[in-house]
């Protein structure tokens, strides 16, 4: 797979080097720094295009803000490449306006715009489900007899902070781990913005710990905390499902509350990040938090 990177700022950079530290590098046919001082609305993209661009299979754009993402379909379409990832790690770096009119500019393109990039699964692209095999949402497996003996990690995030986050763990309580991760994750440290993404309900850091705590807890089979729907008071029909509108994880795509036969909202204890937004949403206060050992399919 040729790779052409397209990056500005120290998030760009952090995420440039990680991926050539993990083994992307012979992979990189190309890689064009753009200068974080831009204004944010662009008139002239032209000027900002490189003059010599690589054939390329996929696209990847990180750090970019405002306009200047224009410049990442021309720059697929000058390369060849029918592929496009654009992660977004703080609220105002794509809004979903400049999202469309992105993809507009480019519909041969496909384009995705993982927020965070940590929540990449693969999308039925060649290329990018190739890139999502190794690196996004994270997937580990776990070795445990009442304390975590050894984690392997199956898929990073593209910082890296995956196979941070395993080292960290081995040797503590299994019961322990899935706060721990999301504890270390902070330490290694994620770079995404802590600003409340008005899209989602949450901020983009959160969504990353929630993707964190998802790989331990699925590697282990169980979840420790969860917030839970009580169907005998849950009047879905009446509410129009505020749990689902509000849940930042099914903003970005994930099936963390889902309807039952009955259209009562489902919690997935796996995904639920226990951010308590939908205990908040609820009319009807038949959303709880509750602290138990919830066995996971």
């Amino acid at each position: 797979m040729k790779l052409y990177i397209i990056s500005s700022g120290k998030y760009g950079s952090r995420i440039v080097n990680s991926l050539a530290e993990m083994g992307l590098a012979s992979s990189m046919v190309g890689l064009e720094e753009i200068p974080e001082d831009l204004p944010e609305f662009i008139d002239d993209f032209a000027q900002y295009v490189p003059k010599s661009i690589p054939t390329a299979d996929l696209i990847l754009a990180v750090g970019l803000y405002g306009d200047i993402n224009m410049i990442v379909p021309i720059i697929a379409r000058k390369s060849g490449a029918k592929s496009v990832i654009i992660p977004i790690h703080d609220p105002t770096q794509v809004p979903p306006g400049l999202q469309r009119e992105i993809e507009e500019s480019a519909p041969e393109v496909k384009i995705v715009f993982p927020k965070p990039f940590c929540s990449l699964e693969p999308v039925g692209d060649t290329f990018i489900d190739k890139f999502a095999r190794e690196f996004g949402k994270p997937k580990m497996e776990i070795d445990a007899d009442g304390l975590i003996k050894k984690v392997k990690v199956l898929r990073t995030a593209p910082c890296g902070s995956t196979h941070y986050i395993a080292q960290h763990i081995e040797g503590i309580p299994i019961e322990e781990a899935e706060l721990e991760a999301g504890n270390k994750l902070h330490n290694y440290p994620c770079n995404a913005s802590m600003t409340t993404d008005q899209v989602v309900g949450d901020t983009i850091l959160h969504l990353a710990g929630y993707q964190t705590k998802e790989a331990v807890k699925r590697a282990l089979g169980f979840a420790t905390r969860s917030a839970v729907v009580d169907h005998e008071t849950c009047e879905a029909d009446e509410c129009q499902h505020e749990c689902i509108k509000h849940c930042p994880q099914v903003q970005i795509g994930l099936d963390t509350v889902t309807l039952n036969e009955n259209e009562q909202a489902v919690i997935d204890p796996a995904s639920c990040g226990c951010c308590e937004i939908c205990i908040q949403e609820c009319p009807y206060g038949s959303i709880e938090m509750e602290e138990r050992k919830f066995t996971l399919e």
